[in-house]
């Protein structure tokens, strides 16, 4: 129950810190120039974005959205199965970051299904990305840590010979 108490709490904070940055972001960088936080390295850059990263796939808009649901929905049922505080940080981050720039999907023009994502941060040689796309990304990277642990949802370890019986399977966190 804590670790499902901990992804909800991970993903309602950082889809609201994606949602208020974004606001802050279309209200403050609408028009203007490009801002620099840390010299070149860090900028803040406003675009619309009707793709995926590096604005790939704009023709497919709708098919991203109806995906993205779909992840939602795994995430969603997969958390049922959470008990490794590991797994509940990156699902969180994994359901925030895919919540948030759905949301921009279904709420922002040009229209349900078929709306822009904002994207505000820029770093050199990089596409522009956004709060929600740190939250997938990092998600990503903690899956795979546990996944090359063997660690699995309800924090067993997968076991090394397959003899081994299940009680004796080791509880990591």
């Amino acid at each position: 129950m804590r670790a499902r108490l901990l992804l909800a709490s991970i993903a309602v904070v950082l889809y609201a810190v994606d949602m208020v940055t974004k606001v802050l972001a279309v209200e403050h960088l609408d028009g203007e120039p490009d801002v620099p936080l840390v010299g070149d390295l860090l900028v803040l850059n406003l675009v619309r974005n009707p793709g995926a990263a590096f604005s790939t796939g704009t023709e497919y808009t709708v098919v991203l959205s109806c995906l993205a649901i779909v992840a939602v929905l795994v995430v969603l049922y997969l958390s049922l199965r959470v008990r490794s505080r590991l797994w509940a940080v990156a699902l969180g981050a994994l359901l925030a970051g895919v919540s948030g720039n759905l949301t921009d999907r279904i709420l922002r023009e040009p229209g349900p299904l078929r709306g822009h994502v904002i994207d505000f941060l820029m770093l050199p040689n990089w596409p522009v990305f956004n709060i929600a796309d740190v939250c997938i990304n990092v998600a990503a990277a903690l899956i795979l840590v546990q996944a090359f642990r063997g660690v699995r949802l309800d924090g067993t370890r997968v076991p090394e010979d397959e003899d081994e019986p299940a009680d004796q399977q080791e509880r990591t966190a």
